[in-house]
């Protein structure tokens, strides 16, 4: 009986490893990144540590949940250093409710602190041309503005960033 359990169980497992890898090589496939960052990705995905979704890394520190798209690969956040990197299957865009636009690279990286997301590559938006984002803010837990540095500061109807979209894939950023 003992040795029928452990087959059983043994076969159990080896189905659901092989399950995982095959979701992560699925996952790697979708995104172009270094081999540096996939190795890093692949560890921590292996360790089995449970990550939040990006929507609400977000809102614990009070940005709006739909910053990014829905279509995200997956994400990097390092607390200690508080180092954010967002992975996308490809360049893509999003139009937004206040009809604001804002273009997203493949990558998208900056640091994050309560209401703030500082130092910002990969994200452009349009003023007439794709400017560069190099900050996005909220000032405080109950403001509804969120401030956008593109050149200038300027801000927007944080409602209007309250769900992740749909992205729109772009030939580049």
């Amino acid at each position: 009986m003992e040795k029928a359990l452990t087959k059983v169980g043994s076969f159990w497992i080896s189905k659901k490893a092989k399950a995982e890898i095959s979701n992560i090589t699925e996952d790697l496939s979708s995104f172009s990144s270094t081999v540096e960052e996939k190795a890093k990705w692949i560890f921590n995905k292996l360790k089995g540590k449970p990550q939040k979704a990006l929507p609400d890394l977000l809102r614990e520190y009070n940005l709006p949940p739909g910053l990014f798209p829905k279509n995200i690969t997956c994400y990097e956040f390092d607390e200690s250093k508080a180092k954010l990197i967002v992975y996308l299957p490809s360049p893509c865009e999003i139009s937004f409710k206040d009809s604001s636009v804002i273009r997203y690279s493949n990558r998208v990286k900056g640091t994050l602190s309560r209401g703030k997301f500082n130092g910002i590559e990969g994200m452009k938006t349009k003023v007439l041309v794709w400017v560069k984002v190099t900050s996005v803010a909220v000032e405080s837990y109950k403001s509804d503005k969120v401030w956008f540095t593109a050149g200038v500061k300027k801000s927007r109807p944080k409602d209007a960033y309250e769900m992740p979209r749909d992205a729109i894939k772009v030939e580049e950023l």
